[in-house]
């Protein structure tokens, strides 16, 4: 049975996962946990924290709040400021190659790079998402009508891929070949980069807030129904034509957070009582890791191996699952 280690915590969690062997969790409290060998408590944020990714290179933790900062905290205690917009409201942040780090505020976009230099992007409608792609500094950048591909590295000119409504959060493919955003109504948005085919993934019942590509970038499972629905993006068109699969399905609660295993074609599932299951592609076999009776998950994250889950919630209650051989 998978074992169950609470971490006391105060407020909405924001991000939880692990850092090498550290488990961390950000609140929008403005507190950062850390927990290895040992516990740290960080508070880099002068107000509230409102978005959290995890450095490329897997070595801090980079967040941002309503205070205008960036930072990049480590489970060694320390933080280091890495940029500042006084005055603005900073939810949106993405982690890129080689020290890289975007984010936006308002129509602006930025892109600090590891030497320190910043980069400006406008934008005529607001930001709803940015995300960077696998390979090179190329930025995505959603928002009202479509999304924009920048070069951040270089002065090429910008990509800009329509699709009439509000486009939020976005996320490329692992192979680089699609890009996919959630929209503001009930369905996901994507794109074939090679030449701008529009895919639609449409019927669910509620937003997508979550979405997390499989191990191999074969699969995406996305929140927003009683049950993860995970597209299938092998072939030459996607999941065009071809029916999702639907995971941990429950019959009145709503699947809220999805995390794909980084080893095999497994995902974890978060819902809105609190409940946390792990639900594995090829036959649907599932495991109950948290039971329900708690607030809706925010966040789920596993470590480097696959054998511990980071979880968090709405309100007060976060904690590592262990899994046990056998």
């Amino acid at each position: 049975m998978p074992i169950v280690a609470p971490m006391d915590v105060d407020g909405f969690v924001v991000r939880a996962g692990f850092l090498g062997d550290a488990a961390y969790v950000a609140t929008g409290e403005g507190t950062i946990h850390f927990v290895a060998v040992g516990e740290t408590h960080l508070a880099p944020h002068k107000n509230g924290l409102l978005a959290a990714e995890l450095s490329t290179d897997g070595t801090s933790l980079i967040t941002s709040g309503d205070d205008g900062a960036i930072y990049a905290s480590s489970p060694d205690g320390s933080s280091e400021l890495l940029a500042e917009r006084p005055r603005k409201w900073i939810d949106l942040i993405a982690c890129g190659p080689n020290g890289a780090v975007a984010f936006a505020s308002g129509r602006t976009a930025w892109v600090r790079l590891s030497d320190g230099r910043e980069k400006e992007f406008a934008h005529d409608r607001a930001v709803g998402g940015i995300a960077f792609a696998p390979k090179g500094l190329r930025l995505a950048v959603s928002r009202y009508d479509g999304a924009t591909l920048w070069w951040a590295g270089t002065e090429g000119k910008p990509v800009n891929l329509t699709w009439k409504g509000a486009h939020l959060g976005t996320s490329f493919s692992p192979d680089g070949k699609y890009l996919v955003t959630a929209m503001q109504e009930n369905a996901l948005h994507g794109w074939r980069l090679s030449d701008s085919q529009d895919m639609r993934m449409t019927g669910y019942p509620a937003k997508v807030k979550s979405f997390s590509w499989s191990v191999k970038g074969k699969y995406l499972a996305t929140s927003g129904a009683n049950a993860a629905i995970v597209w299938p993006f092998f072939g030459k068109t996607g999941p065009m034509g071809q029916t999702p699969l639907q995971l941990g399905t429950r019959s009145d609660v709503l699947v809220t957070v999805v995390a794909c295993h980084p080893k095999e074609e497994v995902v974890a599932l978060g819902y809105q009582d609190g409940m946390v299951m792990m639900s594995r592609f090829e036959d649907n076999a599932e495991v109950l890791l948290r039971r329900p009776g708690g607030h809706p998950i925010t966040s789920l994250g596993w470590d480097n191996a696959g054998l511990r889950l980071a979880f968090g919630s709405e309100k007060n209650e976060a904690g590592i699952i262990s899994l046990q051989d056998g």
